[in-house]
């Protein structure tokens, strides 16, 4: 038995709760897992896991073992990463997730120059506005918009959401041009909702001292950018949606900004991982290249430093 691997499988089934999963994060067969378990357990005259026909359980001792396995681990890979500088030449497959988005329209376009810059890093990249777990779904780390709300989490930030109220040529010759926030009330809107609570999100505006925070009316939710674009595209309301994502519809002229003098409320941007892994040399490269790819976008920035839309002729 390689006892150094059969104790990072042990870490993967416990972060992961279970055996399928572990076995599905670390690319190997089930049975192996469960052997390399029983294995280890043997060898240590221990029982680690407690297991029924659902779930598992760590024991005590497991508890214990666990935490050893996590300092040893970590001792291990930088130990490997000094002797091969991995630090200069980081190497080994990489999970991230990203929404849909941010995804499509800022990180893939840019990934050319990430490759020609580390060439012996496999990247698997989730795609979708899906909160993931990345403890029990053994993602390295994330690129996520809004308010974080798990603590368990070091995030960095690395840029702002900035938003836009638009809607298609079709619709507003329509339904007419709104002047006022409140004047939404009477169009149809195109709303977004949350995957994890189901719940539709309200929308905001300030402008001077005056704010407005509400529900908007309209015929369709969604809980995927790239089906909200195309929903305002099909002209089937006014949509608020972050602006780098609508800018190429809006210089085209497939778009048109509305209530230009009202600002919506920016969300940070964040790369996050979880606090009990060792921060390999892959994942810091991942992250420093972030945070230099979305400092160089303005779009990114607050607000008030954007240009105005370029607007079609």
């Amino acid at each position: 038995m390689n006892k150094l691997q059969a104790m990072e499988v042990f870490v993967q089934v416990v972060d992961a709760g279970g055996f399928t999963r572990a076995a599905e994060n670390m690319q190997m067969p089930k049975a192996t897992v469960s052997t390399l378990i029983q294995s280890l357990e043997t060898a240590l005259s221990v029982k680690l896991l407690n297991r029924t026909t659902r779930q598992i359980n760590v024991t005590a001792d497991g508890a214990a073992y666990y935490e050893r396995c996590l300092r040893i681990l970590s001792d291990v890979r930088e130990a490997e990463e000094s002797l091969s500088h991995a630090r200069q030449s980081p190497s080994g497959r990489l999970r991230v997730d990203a929404g849909t988005g941010m995804a499509s329209g800022i990180i893939i376009p840019a990934l050319p120059a990430f490759f020609d810059r580390y060439p012996d890093i496999v990247l698997d990249l989730g795609c979708s506005d899906r909160q993931v777990d990345l403890i029990e779904e053994g993602i390295d780390c994330a690129v996520r918009g809004g308010n974080l709300a798990d603590s368990s989490l070091i995030a960095r930030r690395v840029g702002v959401i900035n938003f836009v109220t638009c809607a298609s040529p079709g619709y507003i010759a329509e339904f007419g041009l709104p002047t006022h926030p409140s004047e939404l009330e009477r169009h149809r809107c195109v709303n977004y909702f949350s995957s994890k609570t189901g719940k539709t999100y309200n929308w905001d505006f300030t402008r001077g001292g005056e704010r407005i925070d509400l529900p908007m009316p309209g015929k369709i939710s969604l809980n995927d950018s790239n089906a909200y674009i195309s929903a305002g595209l099909a002209g089937l309301g006014v949509m608020q949606m972050a602006r780098y994502t609508l800018e190429p519809y809006l210089a085209d002229g497939r778009l048109l900004m509305i209530l230009e003098d009202w600002l919506t409320d920016p969300l940070p941007i964040h790369v996050v991982y979880p606090q009990n892994r060792h921060l390999s040399a892959k994942v810091r490269v991942f992250v420093e290249w972030i945070a230099e790819l979305f400092a160089g976008l303005p779009e990114l920035q607050l607000k008030s430093a954007l240009p105005a839309p370029t607007r079609p002729r």
